[in-house]
């Protein structure tokens, strides 16, 4: 199974309601979604949804980084040596994790499909299912309030609120969520780098001291500030989670050699894909650090991916994968299925995914 080709393309779709987090608002997922053909005719799904806060990458930036460099040098390689495909993604250039990620997932999909097993299986199968939260965004405590109480309608037992605006109003937000869906609901925090690390470690200890039962923390501090997250972590009782500060596998490295958090995000939009992700699991569970994986706005293509190495490895004990349940409208056939919280995997192989629906292919050189 050799790659003949490469069609880059994107889907716009709106959100259910307004996306709001201490970086960025957002209404809509802008994804940019490629096919890789073979001469077996199988074709091999990926996305990247750009963000630029987090990232640094934008649609155009991805387009051109998969378009003019990283996608004309793997015309013609054969899917089979996959560790040859990952080595030269890697070296094509520096950064660009997101296209990066958008080449890998649809190269591990035609791997899957090459070998007819599901990607969960290939990364070890530990779970065919597994419990997601759902995201809050920042806004009001009455709205946020509002906002928690549906999700626990919808059958959702794990909240991610966003806070970091505001520590003041972050306590008095997270308070009112805490008194309205009661004890046995889940809360975890993101703060998006929100606050300094002083200030982190007074808002954290007011949160303890009102017994708020946060069940961890994500990226208090701003992400290249290692020593801050670390003083975070050193100061108080609650768990602190690594996201923006994960960035791949060296961050990941350095952060556990300094102990500088408790837990580990993980997302393929930073790391660059599935490749990078299983190095950082593997290292996490060397240190006997837990892992969650997380994701970025984008659409079922890269939820089914994040999904697939989620199940598969035992240190990955947690999911914030509601990206696409976010989303108005769902473009992808196939792919993971959503019942309430819980994630289903298919058993087909790859990601499972057959089609894109309002897949527009954009209007440059294909590459062959």
């Amino acid at each position: 199974m050799k790659i003949t080709e490469i069609k880059i393309g994107k889907v716009s779709i709106p959100l259910k309601k307004t996306f709001k987090t201490a970086l960025r608002q957002v209404d809509s997922a802008e994804d940019i979604i490629i096919k890789i053909m073979t001469d077996t005719d199988d074709i091999g799904f990926g996305n990247a949804p750009p963000t630029a806060v987090i990232t640094g990458d934008s649609q155009d930036s991805v387009v051109a980084a998969i378009r003019d460099t990283i996608g004309p040098k793997l015309i013609g390689m054969d899917i089979e040596n996959i560790e040859k495909i990952m080595t030269d993604l890697d070296a094509s250039m520096l950064h660009n994790n997101s296209a990066k990620a958008a080449i890998d997932i649809a190269i591990y999909d035609l791997f899957g499909k090459l070998h007819k097993i599901p990607l969960y299986k290939l990364f070890g199968g530990y779970s065919s299912s597994m419990t997601t939260d759902l995201t809050i965004s920042v806004n009001a405590p009455e709205e946020m309030v509002t906002d928690s109480l549906e999700a626990l309608a919808e059958g959702y037992t794990e909240l991610k609120l966003k806070v970091g605006t505001n520590a003041d109003l972050d306590i008095k937000r997270v308070k009112a969520i805490r008194e309205a869906v009661g004890n046995a609901v889940k809360i975890r925090l993101d703060a998006n780098q929100g606050w300094n690390p002083k200030e982190a470690v007074r808002t954290i200890h007011k949160f303890e001291d009102l017994g708020l039962d946060i069940e961890f923390i994500e990226q208090p501090v701003k992400a290249h500030d290692f020593e801050g997250l670390k003083y975070v972590t050193d100061h108080v009782e609650t768990n602190i989670m690594a996201d923006e500060a994960a960035f791949g596998p060296y961050e990941v490295f350095r952060l556990l050699s300094m102990r500088a958090c408790d837990l580990i995000n993980i997302k393929l939009m930073k790391a660059g894909g599935l490749h990078n992700a299983i190095k950082i699991a593997d290292m996490a569970e060397t240190m006997g650090v837990q892992c969650m994986m997380g994701c970025m706005l984008e659409s079922k293509v890269g939820i089914s991916a994040a999904a697939s190495i989620a199940a598969g490895k035992k240190i990955i004990t947690k999911a914030d994968l509601d990206a696409a349940v976010l989303l108005a409208s769902d473009p992808v056939v196939g792919g993971v299925a959503f019942c309430k919280n819980q994630i289903l995997m298919s058993n087909t192989p790859g990601l499972g995914i057959t089609a894109i629906e309002d897949w527009q292919e954009i209007d440059n050189k294909n590459i062959k």
